[in-house]
């Protein structure tokens, strides 16, 4: 039996005209180091007509790639709007990047035109060059001479070209399963790889963003939205607030704890986003500079698990609960948020706080055993997590990648346990798990534990080769400004923590852990620096 129901398409047009005229007064807050710069939903909704008509006056008549090279910023959330919804594919360019790997995914996307931040025009100039589908460069918040385009690329001001433009668009009616947006991996361990995410992905996700087992976005919140635009759609939060009328903060390009300190002070968001190397930095700039930060009722962190020990500083000292979230660009990213049941307390609640979170309704999930058997959610046994559902990628752009992707699912590549009521723990990727006399040493622990000592600011925990045990764990530490510590009384400070055999005897002392493009631990530098013998390191 067929039902009766009507078909509206979830497109990002029908959102933009959703979000542009029913929360109209809603706004885009750009800081500017000062103060911000206030743009109306309304008015997100008429520059995204003038930069459809300009795309199309270039030449966008189709799903054309349009790259974008900028900031958290009102601009980029017009591109954000307009490009999917004139049936374009908007390409986010993630602007920390080397040099070869985004000359790369620009040629792999063949992005036609190119909107970058004055800011950043000279280090796309620099690649340009080794970019033989770019046509277009639009130049946004600054002068378009100050970037050098080779021969054949034609070089615009974003301001004087939406100047000339109508702003109204008959934007089409688009299949709400053709792509929308593109986003490549940050390719640690290889190429990037592209994932195209559809209208009714990005609209479904929306959802769940908004729902209240997800990041419980809501008309009254103004989000803090830090996680930048380029990596993995902003968490969602840029097509959820148009969604329900959030107004949405930008930090732009002032992302240093200082800064963001200024920016809660001036505009006392309800919720703020970003992967825990941020919070760190703040939790230190704040426990020199106090400030009453209250207004946050949530903060949510991804990219990395926070260490137990800077949640209970955020939610102790400062009244502002930090909330675990898990997903991936294939994922769109959220996969799960670590909302405690209902009902519990104390010890419980935090045990749960300390996971990955719960899969919601849409996401299914397994974990998958040596053999690919697959095991059970028991909160016991360990296997590499596997998951699929109506926002995750069932392949790659233009890259099949069979050992990613296989029988529907999504191989993670991240390694845990799934309790009975559908909650994550992860204890490290299949990359990083150390194998030491036959066992498992779960990096992730050791990390959490190491940063648990008042002393210490990060660390970042690899297994490097052993002659009797295969691998053991070094743990690279950065300490506090002022504070010292040991190896080996660092060891002596997990020794009630972990199991005897898991303590590591080799220690290293670094200015910073190495950061991939998105903020996560780099551990393959670090095993680089290790391999080419660049790390100080001390047995104990």
């Amino acid at each position: 039996m067929l039902s009766t129901m009507q078909d509206g398409s979830l497109s990002i047009g029908n959102l933009l005209r959703h979000g542009s005229r029913t929360h109209a007064a809603s706004e885009i807050r750009t800081w500017t180091g000062t103060g911000v710069r206030r743009s109306t939903f309304a008015e997100v909704g008429r520059d995204s007509a003038r930069l459809a008509n300009a795309l199309r006056g270039l030449g966008v008549t189709g799903d054309e790639r349009v790259g974008t090279f900028m900031w958290n910023n009102a601009e980029h959330m017009v591109a954000y709007c307009a490009i999917p919804s004139m049936g374009a594919v908007l390409h986010t360019l993630n602007i920390r990047l080397f040099p070869d790997q985004l000359v790369y995914i620009v040629n792999h996307a063949e992005d036609r035109v190119v909107l970058v931040d004055g800011t950043l025009a000279p280090l796309l100039a620099k690649q340009l060059p080794a970019m033989p589908t770019v046509e277009h460069v639009i130049v946004t918040g600054g002068d378009a001479s100050v970037l050098e385009a080779p021969s054949g690329v034609e070089v615009h001001s974003y301001d004087d070209l939406l100047a000339a433009q109508p702003d109204v668009f008959d934007w089409p009616d688009v299949d709400e399963r053709s792509a929308a947006a593109m986003c490549y991996t940050s390719g640690t361990t290889g190429d990037p790889k592209g994932v195209v995410y559809s209208h009714r992905s990005i609209w479904l996700h929306s959802t769940q963003v908004c729902m209240s087992d997800g990041m419980c976005l809501a008309q009254e919140d103004t989000a803090l939205a830090i996680v930048p635009m380029f990596h993995a759609m902003s968490w969602g939060l840029p097509y959820a607030a148009l969604m329900v009328g959030a107004s949405l903060v930008m930090p732009d390009r002032f992302l240093q704890p200082g800064p963001i300190a200024e920016l809660l002070a001036a505009e006392r968001p309800t919720f703020a986003a970003a992967v825990p190397a941020i919070w760190q930095g703040l939790l230190q700039h704040l426990e020199a500079n106090p400030q009453d930060i209250s207004h946050l009722r949530e903060v949510v962190v991804g990219g990395s698990a926070a260490p137990p020990s800077l949640m209970h500083a955020f939610d102790e000292n400062y009244g502002v609960p930090v909330l675990h979230a898990w997903g991936m660009t294939e994922t769109s990213p959220l996969g799960s948020v670590a909302r405690p049941p209902a009902g519990t307390t104390g010890k419980e609640r935090w045990a749960y706080r300390y996971t990955q979170g719960r899969f919601p309704a849409a996401v299914h999930a397994r974990l998958v055993g040596e053999g690919g058997a697959e095991l059970p959610w028991d909160n016991e046994a360990v296997g590499e997590l596997e998951v699929r559902g109506p926002w995750i990628a069932e392949s790659y752009y233009g890259d099949a990648d069979p050992e990613k992707f296989h029988n529907g699912w999504l191989r993670t590549g991240d390694v845990g346990t799934i309790s009975p009521d559908g909650f994550l723990t992860l204890t490290d990727r299949t990359k990083d798990v150390i194998k030491s006399g036959g066992e498992w040493i779960s990096s992730v622990a050791l990390e959490n534990h190491v940063m648990s000592h008042p002393a210490v600011v990060e660390a970042a925990v690899i297994g490097v080769p052993d002659e009797k045990w295969d691998e053991r764990p070094l743990v690279a530490v950065v300490l506090a400004e002022g504070q010292q510590v040991t190896g080996r009384e660092l060891r002596d400070f997990l020794a009630d923590k972990v199991a005897r055999w898991q303590l590591p005897e080799h220690w290293t002392f670094i200015d910073e852990v190495p950061k991939t493009s998105v903020g996560k631990f780099d551990k393959k530098r670090l095993r680089t620096s290790h391999s080419q013998g660049e790390l100080d390191i001390s047995s104990v």
